[in-house]
């Protein structure tokens, strides 16, 4: 039996509620049991934004997760406000362009990657967060193409379905670095 909580945190526009979205969705693509939960500010962009995602062997009893097994944190005031709910021997991504400090915890395994820098020099500016997607993949032992792929044409619009090809290289990037 296995069960992953996760936990994106993140300002609003830097792609976060997408990014829940589109693991879940990756979730069910693999034939798991999936919790979806947004959550946002008033503001649509800028205010803070967060979702928790549950992909499990069982039915999820219900979409809260407290206890994230991995955090990705794409702003400092994320990493403030969840790094210690991460359950020990758990896993924090977080973008290290806009995070200076380090993770605290030394019960946990933490990655900095530089996303914004990276989806910035591949010209991909709004696509940071599918790199820390591609980064999450890996590291969890997730990282399926054909899975990434059919997530990502569920999640992506009839109408941008011309950045399937950027974010699917996107999510490479994340997982190659």
């Amino acid at each position: 039996m296995s069960t992953n909580k996760y936990l994106f945190a993140g300002f609003g526009g830097q792609g976060i509620l997408f990014s829940g979205k589109l693991l879940a969705y990756k979730g069910l693509t693999d034939g798991k049991n999936v919790s979806w939960l947004p959550s946002y500010g008033p503001e649509m962009r800028g205010g803070t934004a967060s979702c928790s995602v549950i992909i499990s062997d069982t039915p999820v009893g219900s979409p809260i997760v407290s206890k994230p097994d991995i955090l990705i944190a794409m702003n400092l005031p994320s990493l403030d406000k969840y790094e210690n709910d991460v359950a020990e021997g758990g896993m924090i991504f977080y973008d290290s362009s806009l995070i200076e400090r380090e993770v605290i915890r030394k019960d946990v395994r933490a990655f900095a990657i530089p996303a914004t820098k990276l989806a910035d020099d591949n010209m991909t500016p709004t696509l940071a967060n599918i790199i820390m997607v591609g980064k999450v993949l890996k590291e969890t032992g997730e990282f399926d193409e054909k899975s990434v792929e059919a997530a990502l044409r569920k999640v992506i619009s009839a109408k941008h379905i011309d950045m399937l090809d950027k974010n699917l290289d996107a999510m490479k990037i994340g997982r190659d670095f």
